[in-house]
């Protein structure tokens, strides 16, 4: 697969880190730490965590598309078994080695079958039973599937999860497509962005009379609210 094009919108530094943490619900500090690295003490000495992935931005910190969908995988990986990141890092690493890919997470390959000996080799260095393995994969896959790609194989749409019901019972009812509002998300099939409707709630409006003037569902609407807000602020 060719190197993406920077001129690309999907590598444009269109997003903070406080965004991608509302977004994909993963607190800042870990973001920070995965695209920035992290300084830290261990038994008195100073250590450095090295950033899994490059921001498109590294000097403000600006996360593109891509950077979004890269962390969106990571964040299936981490999410349910709490792998450590160090053990996240050597699979990755092999998976580099195996595809001669210098983005494994957001390609292809890795999306089609890679993601299966990817949930392998993290099995054969934490020694994760077989069903924790199915398990594993099965989640994965579950976040892979709400990634659309193009005719090329590179990712154009992104359906994060706005719920906390189990992943294969969200619907896909906000998405993020760098072709559209600039990359804001928006309400599926629609071009309604959720930053709208979340000043709009927040100066008082209420769930229903957005559905009524926006003509979509009180549950998009509610989804909408929770891409843009605190839950508890929501």
């Amino acid at each position: 697969m060719s190197a993406m094009n920077l001129k690309d919108p999907r590598e444009i530094p269109a997003y903070t880190i406080a965004e991608a943490s509302l977004y994909l619900g993963v607190p800042k500090s870990t973001l920070r730490s995965w695209f920035a690295g992290q300084n830290y003490l261990h038994n008195g000495e100073r250590k450095r965590f090295v950033a899994l992935i490059r921001p498109a931005d590294p000097v403000g910190l600006g996360l593109s598309f891509s950077n979004l969908v890269e962390a969106y995988v990571l964040t299936s990986i981490r999410r349910k078994h709490n792998i450590r990141l160090q053990v996240v890092r050597t699979a990755l690493k092999w998976l580099r080695d195996q595809f001669g890919s210098k983005r494994p997470l957001i390609e292809e390959q890795f999306a089609t079958n890679g993601y299966e000996l990817f949930v392998e080799r993290l099995g054969e260095i934490i020694n994760l039973s077989r069903p924790g393995q199915i398990e594993m994969a099965d989640l994965l896959r579950a976040y892979l599937d709400r990634i659309e790609r193009d005719s090329s194989g590179l990712p154009i749409k992104l359906y994060p999860f706005m719920r906390s019901q189990p992943a294969r019972e969200q619907p896909r009812s906000i998405v993020i497509d760098p072709r559209v509002s600039f990359g804001r998300p928006v309400i599926s099939g629609t071009g309604i962005p959720t930053a709208v409707l979340a000043e709009r709630y927040k100066a008082g409006d209420s769930y229903a009379e957005l559905a009524k003037d926006y003509e979509t569902s009180v549950e998009a609407i509610e989804d909408a609210i929770r891409c843009e807000l605190d839950l508890k602020a929501a």
